[in-house]
Parts: structure tokens; C-alpha cells; sequence
């Protein structure tokens, strides 16, 4: 794997990227404006807004790039990332970081470069940058209109994961879960690559709620969701489903890849009973990805909401 440097913060820098569901995906119009937008405001023929990958920088809209993602390690938004404030590169051949880099010696010839970084849930997703095939020397006045146009940008960021994460746990509510589902299934079944997804029920939730009020209900959903976070991969993707239900997607790994974390959990989730004054109950079961069965992660969500009314049934029986 290629060296580059990384953000203090990196592991939840990227699970944040995760959550938002906007690596790999096409070009939108709410974000198009802002590149259309800043390429005029900064005179420039070049402009993008990307979003920093694990490995790769996927650009969600571009104009004057004709590439759709690079190497991290060859981006200049890597570098951008880790900067308290905006980078700047007047001329690229004049710093040895970038000198001999693809996008400088390649296509587009990049030799100027602005980079702001998107701060989402506090943390560093991507940027706002601009670049020219000549060096430039920019005023302070126009960097700083690139500023607040990236903090307009970065409205766009929150509006958007706030409609993909549920506001109590931090995780991935059902549509940001879907989202990112769609994509990491599809590249599963690209490369024959085994996933699954698994589920975990609470019982009895809604007694809980009425029996020990709603703040107790409220910490024990954000507990759980803490546990499966400690408990699973970082590349695993881990959701709440529904009010007292979540799911957890694991790409390369079958359900014979499950004891391990799945035992874990029983035990974290044992420790976690010590400190209550009632027994957490739960169900949980796992579902592979089957190509010739599901066509897609809507079909494996159906098939484990399924499972977990079943369970349900089956309690109040």
C-alpha cells in the first residue's frame, strides 16, 4: 500500500466518509454548482469537489478533470486534508512534493492549486479545490471568497448527512444504510466477493421504554450501537434499522466468518447487562449474499426485516 500521510484522526475521519454514502457515486447537480461556481469566481479552468476515500480521492464533481478518482497517494488533497487551513501550491514544479506527480507531469498539467477542506460531523471528508495548468498568484481576497464558498458547500455536506444518520446513535439510519449498501453489494457481486448481512433485534423494547422511561431506552440503543461499532471491522457497515433493530453489512466475509464477532458481542453484551437494572434481550441472525437470490441490498434488508418480525411474532406468542 502506498505511503501517505494520514490525519490524526483518520479511522473516524473514515467512518464518517462511510456514513455519507457518496464515495463511488455520479455526479449531482447540488454539487456541480459549486465547482461551476467556484471555476468562475477564481478565473481558473479547473475545478472539483472531492471526497477522501481509505485509498482513493473520488471527485463528485468536476470540471477540467476528465478522471472520476485517483490514487490518495498521488492527490493533492491528501496533503490539503492535514492542513489547519487552506493549501495553497502557486506553482507546482516549484514544490518538491508535487513536482513529479501524475496530475503535474499528466493530464490536466496541473501547476496551481487551492484546496479547502469539508468538515462534516467535525471531521475532514474531502475539499473544495481549484487549479490551473499555469502558476497564479492569488489575491487574499479571492481565497477568501473560495473559503465562504466552501463553507456554503460544507451546508450541502451536513444537510445531507443529516438525512442519512440517525440523529440519537450516529449511525447510519435505513437510507444512508441503503445507500452505501447498494454500492458495496454491487462491487461484491463484480468481483465474487462474499458479503453479509446480519442483524440484531432488541426485545421487549418498547416495555423497556414504558418501564424505565424513554432516557433509558435512548441510552441502551446508543450503547448497543457502541458495541457494534467496537465489535465489527471498520469496513463494516453498522446501521440502525429501526426503533430498537440494526444491521450490520460485512463485505468479504461469509456467515462462517461470524463466530468471532459474534461471540464478542454475546459477551459485551453480557458485561453490558451487569450495569443495568433490567436484562437486555435480543435476537440476531445473519443472512449471506446470494447472487442468484438477491438482487441487490434492498432484498437481503427484506429478508432480515423479515427474520426480525418473525422474532417479534414469536415473543409476543
Amino acid at each position: 500500500m502506498a505511503d501517505f500521510p494520514k490525519p490524526a484522526n483518520e479511522e473516524e475521519r473514515a467512518a464518517v466518509v462511510r456514513s455519507l454514502g457518496l464515495l463511488n457515486t455520479p455526479p449531482e447537480e447540488r454539487f456541480d454548482r459549486y465547482t461551476r461556481f467556484a471555476r468562475q469566481l477564481m478565473g481558473v479552468p479547473i475545478a472539483f469537489v472531492s471526497i477522501v476515500g481509505d485509498d482513493t480521492q473520488w471527485f463528485k464533481s468536476s470540471v477540467g478533470v476528465t478522471a472520476k478518482q485517483s490514487k490518495r497517494s498521488d492527490s493533492f488533497c491528501t496533503h490539503t486534508i492535514i492542513e489547519d487551513k487552506m493549501m495553497v501550491i502557486q506553482d507546482a514544479l516549484e514544490d518538491r512534493r508535487f513536482r513529479d506527480n501524475p496530475f503535474v507531469v499528466g493530464e490536466p498539467h496541473m501547476r496551481f492549486y487551492a484546496g479547502v477542506k469539508l468538515n462534516v460531523q467535525g471531521v475532514c471528508v474531502g475539499t473544495l479545490c481549484v487549479g490551473d495548468t499555469k502558476p497564479r498568484y492569488p489575491s487574499d481576497e479571492d481565497l477568501s471568497r473560495l473559503v465562504e464558498l466552501a463553507g456554503l458547500l460544507e451546508d450541502e455536506f451536513h444537510a445531507h448527512a443529516q438525512s442519512t444518520t440517525d440523529p440519537l446513535t450516529g449511525l447510519s439510519n435505513r437510507r444512508g444504510f441503503k445507500m452505501i449498501g447498494d454500492h458495496a453489494i454491487a462491487l461484491c457481486k463484480r468481483v465474487e466477493r462474499a458479503a453479509t448481512l446480519m442483524y440484531v433485534r432488541l426485545g421487549a423494547f418498547r416495555s423497556l421504554n414504558d418501564d424505565f422511561g424513554r432516557d433509558a431506552g435512548d441510552k441502551v440503543l446508543t450503547d448497543v450501537g457502541q458495541l457494534l461499532l467496537a465489535e465489527f471491522r471498520n469496513s463494516d457497515v453498522v446501521a440502525r434499522a429501526g426503533a430498537g433493530e440494526f444491521y450490520v453489512l460485512l463485505t468479504g466475509t461469509g456467515t462462517e466468518g461470524l463466530e468471532k464477532p459474534v461471540n464478542n458481542l454475546a459477551k459485551a453484551i453480557r458485561e453490558e447487562n451487569m450495569n443495568l437494572p433490567f436484562e437486555l434481550i435480543y435476537d440476531m441472525g445473519a443472512i449471506e449474499y446470494d447472487p442468484d437470490r438477491h438482487s441487490g441490498i434492498e432484498s437481503l434488508m427484506a429478508e432480515a426485516d423479515e427474520a426480525m418480525q418473525a422474532d417479534a411474532s414469536a415473543d409476543e406468542a
